[in-house]
Order: C-alpha cells, then structure tokens, then sequence
C-alpha cells in the first residue's frame, strides 16, 4: 500500500473528519497555463486540475494527457467519497486535497504565513523561492538535490552557499546550463538534503523519495503547489519541513499572497 492510498484509506473511514459522502465537490476546473520569466530562457508549461470541496480548493498538477477537460463536467457536484475511489488520479489527489484543507485550513494552523509582494511575476517568484530555500538547514557546500526545477529556486539554493542537484522529467538544463537529470536516483542517493515539488505526490514518486530519505535519514523539503495540505500530513513521518501555497498560486496574481511554512516539530 503507498503512503497516498494509506491516507485516503484513511480518509474515507473518517480518521480524518466529517464522512466523505457527505460533502461533495462543488467544482472541479482545470487550468493549463505557460510562464517565460524575463531574462530567462525556460517556458514552463503546467497543467492543474483543481477542486473546490466546501472552503477549500485542491491542486494537482498532472502531465500531459493525463486528464481529459471533460473531467470538469462529470465530476463537478460529485460526492467526495466517490472522487477519493473512482475519478482519475489527478482529480483523486486534488479532492483528498481539499478535504484535508477544508477541515483543518491552512490559514487556521500553526504553520509561519509567509506574505508573498505585491509586484512582477519575476519579484514575487524570487520571494517564493527564498522562502522555500529559508526552510534549508545545511552547511555551505552541501549537496541539495533539487526534484521539480524552477530557475529562481536553484539560485535561491545556492545563495544559501550549497550544492544544487537538479532532477526533472521535462527540463535538461537549468537557465545557466547546468545540466538537469531525468532520473531522481541520481540524485537521491548523494544528496544531503532533498528538496521535492508537491508534483511527485500526483505523480507517484512521492513514496520512493520519502522511504530513501528515511533510510539514509536526510532531511526532505516539500515546496507544494500541488497537494499541499496531502504533504502536510507527512511532517514527522518523513517530511522535514513543508512549503505550502494554496490555491491561487504566486504566478496567478499580482497582488500580495500568503504560503506557509511547517516544520516537523510543529
């Protein structure tokens, strides 16, 4: 059983909260966006299927055609309970999502808001990213590997004098050339510390970095767009310390937002 079937198992035996039958999906939408930051030379291109249940929205970020835009339609209204065990994958992820932020918010926990300024998408992408690299507790020359790559993100981990080992499945070189592994056991097994986008939740690679992580008992980060409040509940049994943004993300607007920051021993 991997640690996301364990919870949703979980979830829909109400360990977790009010029984999942009983709320529904209000809506599920889908957002397929492309960002260039100026002076860069990467166009990433993401792709989140979203859902609303009660006062929260869940993300997960998915690859192409994974999910058709028709989920929209027929899961839209839907029982919770029944997204949790027949919708696809990405809509599975983004409903736990958001029934684990509906009962318990991230605004309402003991988690560090982090406020996010006003300004460019370059400004507020440098602001997100430091605070991300802030959660870091390496010495200079450390070896941070870096899985979901984001260019401010590799130079926040070097400001903070380390080693950045970059992992992607779409990318091959970061904007100054370094080049990018598609294969994240390249840089699971040297690495001091690991840094993981929200994504490996949805996209099943979660399980595989939280158990090296443990075994070789190094720190893991998780900067989450994506399943957020799932990643959440990973802190101290394998997760060191979380970024996580609900829905709107930073590159969805211009005005000031707010993230917030775990650590396992809150």
């Amino acid at each position: 059983m991997t640690a996301l079937t364990g919870l949703v198992t979980a979830v829909l035996d109400g360990q977790h909260g009010p029984d999942p039958a009983s709320l529904v999906a209000t809506s599920v939408f889908w957002v397929h966006h492309g960002t260039r930051l100026a002076g860069g030379n990467t166009t990433y291109r993401n792709q989140y299927v979203l859902a609303r249940v009660g006062t929260a929205i869940g993300a997960c970020a998915f690859a192409a055609g994974d999910v058709d835009p028709t989920v929209c339609l027929e899961y839209s209204g839907a029982p919770v309970a029944h997204l949790l065990t027949d919708a696809p994958p990405a809509v599975r992820v983004a409903t736990l999502d958001a029934y684990l932020a509906h009962v318990r918010p991230h605004r309402d926990s003991d988690a560090e808001p982090v406020v996010l300024p006003a300004g460019t998408p370059e400004t507020r992408a440098r602001a997100r990213d430091a605070a991300v690299a802030g959660l870091l507790d390496v010495k200079p020359g450390a070896k941070v590997a870096l899985i979901g790559v984001v260019n401010p993100l590799v130079a926040a981990i070097r400001e903070r004098g380390a080693e950045c080992l970059p992992c992607d499945l779409t990318l091959r070189t970061t904007q100054w050339g370094d080049p990018v592994t598609p294969d994240m056991r390249d840089v699971l097994h040297v690495a001091d510390a690991v840094v993981a986008t929200g994504m490996t939740i949805g996209n099943g690679t979660f399980d595989e970095i939280l158990r090296t992580c443990h075994d070789r008992d190094v720190p893991l980060i998780v900067y989450a767009q994506t399943a957020s409040a799932v990643a959440r509940h990973f802190l101290g049994a394998g997760v060191t310390a979380l970024s996580a943004e609900p829905f709107p993300f930073s590159q969805f607007s211009a005005d000031r937002t707010v993230l917030y920051r775990y650590h396992a021993q809150s």
